[in-house]
């Protein structure tokens, strides 16, 4: 079928639904809709037999929708079809909602929908959500809706707008003031779901000592306590902050202006806080903490000689600072009496490699974006040369740029159904780093590592692991993924040949420095990347700057 995605942003989830779409034969384009003479250019163009909408900011131009069928994803739940339904479910902790697919009808404040599918909500930022559940749900209801089109018995489900049934079931458009956080009289939970609702954007407005923030990426603290709304602690760049009935930890913020206009992007807590929280304690934590309700980015666990070694970055961006403690993290877990070493991403993100948003606020971008990207080197040599255990990489989240060349850095690669592995170098304006020029080829062949970086191809784990980028894919979600992995780890472990496949990966490895040292390999890629980085015009600065300051979510 031909079918046109419309879109105000290409997002995770359009890319998802569009690589999905091609891998089932489907002849897809994609239009970004910026403007009406755009939108209907792209359609006259492609004459599409069908056209999804998704994330779209303006109102289809009826000249579209009259002659073309076009549906629109909407989420909702039993209890309200509004704009805002999925923060307000959050918000009110509600157990599932729906996505939909209705068609834009030629009857004002009439829609057909032709498909739907029901999600259980978890208690996690949005973002997350967006990420996980409601993907997988998108793309069921695209291939029921394509399927239902095809079938002339199958009659689409009539909404009328106009209905006091349903205008009683539609919730108002969410506000700051709905999301506004009382610190003396909401509780811990209550705090967590109102910032959870707003994650990825727009963000709950709120004042920290006496200046206006946009909060973001909360997580609950077992043990800290305060008077309510002090902030009582730092650690890693975020700060904890006292609730009536525990704490909370805030790991970024966005400055708020008087204006409607936001003039700035979400960085670290403690980087926009600077100097004004010197008086905090830096509350550490070890690798080793047990404890879940607590803010860490990186933690250890063993079992039956295998090391698990996860970490969770914020929209999966690695700053200089993260880069290195990881990889110290890593030498410190490889010295382990164990045989096997996982490492587990967030479950959102595996990595999306620099993180632009610190690059852009730092003093010098050029110094900073060559500072990180030689840290997430030193990340990657770690793995590469660790040669005394098997390393193995579990991707549940989205991988893009050096995430992607982080994990073919490991020995064996698994990844979730559903993950999206975004080669997107080019389109950052940069040649790329993080030894991709050794690792890629050594799994998929030179040919094909050129085509994927030249083209910025974006890979399903099905397409990922038919081309050898991946050796893996599990169906499962979060614990059950977890115990997948854990499964295949402990067999490999106690594998009857290791002893014999881990004397071949030190003799190729060996081999490999024989021929070419891994030193030239950094050279050659940091020679094209130190001119990207410090020319004044370069276009990654042009790029980087547009991507930090645009105010789409990151989902």
């Amino acid at each position: 079928m031909k079918i046109l995605l419309l879109s105000s942003t290409y997002d995770s989830l359009t890319q998802r639904l569009h690589v999905e779409l091609v891998q089932r034969g489907h002849k897809v384009a994609f239009d970004i809709a910026s403007n009406d003479l755009q939108t209907l250019d792209a359609v006259q163009q492609h004459q599409p037999e069908l056209i999804f909408c998704i994330s779209l900011e303006a109102t289809l131009a009826n000249s579209i929708w009259h002659r073309y069928r076009c549906i629109t994803l909407h989420i909702c739940t039993d209890k309200d079809n509004g704009v805002s339904a999925l923060d307000w479910s959050i918000q009110h902790q509600e157990a599932t909602c729906t996505v939909t697919a209705t068609q834009i009808s030629s009857e004002m404040d009439v829609c057909s929908t032709w498909a739907s599918a029901t999600f259980n909500l978890r208690s996690a930022a949005k973002s997350s959500l967006y990420l996980l559940e409601i993907q997988k749900a998108s793309i069921e209801v695209v291939l029921q809706t394509i399927e239902h089109t095809q079938n002339p018995e199958f009659i689409p489900k009539r909404l009328d707008y106009t209905s006091p049934i349903v205008k009683a079931l539609s919730r108002p458009l969410m506000s700051q003031a709905d999301r506004q956080i009382d610190w003396e009289l909401d509780s811990t939970s209550t705090i967590l779901s109102k910032i959870n609702a707003g994650d990825g954007y727009p963000g709950v407005a709120d004042n920290i000592r006496g200046m206006e923030y946009y909060i973001y990426g909360a997580t609950i603290e077992d043990t800290l306590r305060g008077s309510p709304k002090a902030l009582i602690a730092k650690r890693f760049g975020a700060v904890c902050r006292a609730t009536i009935d525990g704490a909370v930890w805030l790991s970024h913020l966005e400055p708020k202006t008087d204006d409607m206009e936001r003039k700035y992007f979400k960085l670290p807590a403690a980087m926009v806080f600077r100097n004004k929280i010197k008086d905090l304690p830096d509350v550490p934590v070890t690798i080793y903490e047990t404890s879940k309700n607590t803010y860490r980015e990186i933690w250890y666990e063993e079992h039956n000689q295998v090391g698990y070694l996860h970490f969770d970055f914020y929209e999966g961006a690695m700053n200089t600072e993260q880069c290195l403690r990881l990889r110290d993290a890593i030498l410190e877990v490889l010295e382990r009496p164990t045989r096997v070493l996982v490492l587990l991403g967030g479950h959102s993100f595996w990595s999306n490699g620099i993180d632009l948003r610190v690059i852009e606020a730092s003093a010098n971008p050029a110094e900073e974006s060559w500072h990180n990207v030689n840290a997430l080197n030193d990340l990657i040599l770690a793995i590469v040369t660790a040669t005394e255990k098997i390393t193995v990489a579990a991707i549940h989240g989205h991988a893009s740029a050096g995430g992607v060349a982080f994990a073919t850095a490991f020995d064996k690669i698994c990844a979730r159904s559903g993950v999206l592995f975004n080669l997107n170098y080019k389109s950052m304006g940069l040649f790329g780093s993080e030894y991709w020029t050794y690792t890629l080829p050594k799994r998929i062949g030179y040919d094909k590592a050129l085509e994927l970086i030249e083209n910025c191809r974006i890979l399903s784990t099905q397409e990922a692991k038919h081309i050898g980028l991946i050796d893996v894919t599990l169906p499962d979600y979060f614990a059950a993924f977890d115990t997948k992995v854990k499964t295949m780890a402990e067999a490999l472990a106690q594998h009857k040949n290791y002893d014999k496949i881990l004397k071949s990966k030190i003799q190729r490895r060996n081999q490999d420095e024989f021929l070419k040292p891994l030193q030239y390999y950094r050279e050659e890629e940091q020679r094209r990347m130190k001119e990207e980085f410090f020319e004044s015009e370069a276009l990654y600065h042009l790029i980087r700057k547009q991507l930090v300051y645009s105010k789409h979510p990151s989902t």
